[in-house]
């Protein structure tokens, strides 16, 4: 693997580990939401977990495509992940506001890997960051509309 992968490697692995935590808070959260809001945040949160299963594997694999190796172990994410986890939250406001919490930190990864990989010439990486930049805005802007 040359340099030029190898630092976009790391950063994808960052994110890797932040998505499997961001996936599991999500699992929590619709196992444990209570409430006026458990049939629309039950669904919501469902739907969340299912597309971040998709990117988990389209980010493993683009790490494999650049000659890296993906973290593969709940300690490898734990290590190095950034988000925190969220646990036993049942309420529908304190839940989607971890969820929002947790998609802005993903936005500022995507975006420090959408530069490095426009540096690189690294195509590939910067349409799957710039897919995820456009889908994870939207994703927030949502969010923050329920919390108003």
């Amino acid at each position: 693997m040359n340099t030029k992968n190898q630092k976009v490697v790391e950063l994808l692995n960052s994110l890797l580990a932040n998505y499997q935590i961001y996936y599991q808070n999500l699992r929590g959260l619709h196992w444990n939401i209570k409430g006026a809001q458990f049939f629309a945040l039950h669904e919501k949160y469902e739907s969340y977990y299912n597309e971040a299963a998709e990117v988990v594997d389209e980010v493993a694999e683009r790490i494999l495509m650049l000659g890296g190796q993906p973290l593969h172990t709940f300690g490898d994410y734990v290590k190095h992940a950034t988000l925190r986890e969220v646990s036993n939250v049942s309420g529908g406001q304190e839940g989607v506001k971890a969820v929002l919490e947790n998609n802005q930190v993903l936005l500022g990864q995507f975006r420090d890997i959408l530069a490095l990989a426009s540096e690189n010439g690294d195509e590939a990486t910067l349409a799957l960051m710039s897919e995820l930049i456009g889908s994870t805005e939207k994703r927030i802007w949502m969010l923050e509309s329920f919390l108003a």
